[in-house]
């Protein structure tokens, strides 16, 4: 194991904003801030913070780490401008909060730079890159947005068919062929609150018929987007077009999730002892990414209910006495594993494909 300390010279934290990131060049070796500056996040901004990155380091590209926050959102496009100028680039952990201490951007590009010095290098979060990357990224934020809009655009219809009678039973929320009656229907004489009612009962389901179309073209994107990269995934069970690209954008590239331990960290679903007295428990963690962990979940009530294999191995260990929460926890631990050695195997196979 080489700490940071150890292999770079140069730490830059980076504390990432939408107009203006703060920059903090600290000592790898001392942990002594030697600059500070911060540069507008324009394109003209961000190559001036290249500049004097490499004015302040002698220029000397493998002597310098750079962490960066947000590297998936604020930080995306700083990221990549930096990938291509050919500086290492990690995910910064997010700042701890001294109670009572002083807090500014500038506190906190330095905080980004000293929490890396003590860790070991090769086992850094990257920062993910690539097409690849940058279209799962657009899609599955595109998805999450049409997914909540339609939730709540069907529950504003259930509301409305429930507190107006328009002559369709909403005793229970409305499935989409009742969904579809509804946009065919037409103005009638009536009330005019029961008209407006009515009008815009139509609309709703209009857009809730649309959304349903848009949701179902980016399912179909998100598919072919991991068929050409990694196909296997989705001729695992359970694993949808959703759920693998999800698994595929967390995991990114080879060496950015260093071992089945850490996919399990990292999706939420690693042990932890929570035993006590002669009590012997686990749990699953409760951090990483929250998406990753509810593809886990999702992955894993679809094994349980259609897959063979899966059905065997929770009556198995229902008889052994384990609740079936219980034995979804271990069945998501499964699967994070069977995940990344399926990822590492075609990227032993074909990196060029994976990593694109």
């Amino acid at each position: 194991m080489s700490s940071v300390s150890e292999v770079y010279q140069y730490v830059v934290g980076v504390d990432t904003h939408a107009k203006i990131h703060r920059y903090a060049i600290v000592d790898a070796g001392t942990g002594r801030v030697l600059d500070e500056a911060g540069f507008p996040t324009t394109g003209a901004g961000l190559a001036r913070a290249v500049g004097w990155i490499g004015r302040r380091t002698a220029g000397d590209l493998d002597a310098v780490l750079v962490s960066a926050e947000g590297t998936g959102s604020y930080g995306a496009r700083l990221s990549k401008v930096l990938l291509g100028a050919g500086y290492r680039v990690v995910d910064a952990p997010s700042p701890k909060r001294d109670r009572g201490g002083d807090k500014n951007d500038t506190i906190d590009a330095i905080k980004a730079a000293r929490s890396q010095l003590s860790k070991d290098a090769a086992r850094l979060a990257d920062a993910r890159a690539g097409d690849l990357q940058e279209c799962l990224k657009v899609l599955l934020a595109a998805r999450e947005r049409m997914s909540g809009e339609s939730t709540r655009t069907i529950n504003a219809l259930t509301a409305l068919l429930r507190v107006y009678d328009l002559g369709l039973d909403a005793r229970k929320k409305p499935g989409y062929p009742q969904i579809r009656e509804v946009s065919r229907w037409r103005s009638r004489s009536e009330s005019s609150a029961v008209a407006v009612a009515r009008a815009e009962a139509v609309r709703l389901a209009s857009r809730a018929l649309q959304l349903r179309v848009e949701l179902a073209a980016n399912e179909k994107e998100l598919g072919r987007i991991v068929a050409a990269h990694v196909p296997v995934l989705l001729d695992m069970p359970g694993v949808g077009p959703f759920t693998a690209a999800v698994v595929l954008s967390v995991w990114s590239h080879p060496g950015r999730i260093h071992g089945e331990a850490a996919m399990a960290k990292i999706g939420g679903v690693a042990p932890i002892e929570v035993s006590s007295g002669s009590k012997n428990e686990h749990r699953l963690s409760r951090g990483g990414d929250r998406q990753l962990n509810r593809a886990l979940h999702t992955i894993a009530r679809t094994r349980m209910r259609y897959d063979p294999q899966t059905i065997a191995y929770v009556e198995r260990r229902t008889k052994q006495g384990l609740t079936k929460a219980r034995s979804r926890r271990c069945l998501k631990r499964y699967i994070a594993r069977q995940l990344y050695r399926t990822l590492q195997a075609s990227a032993d196979a074909c990196p060029a494909t994976v990593a694109a």
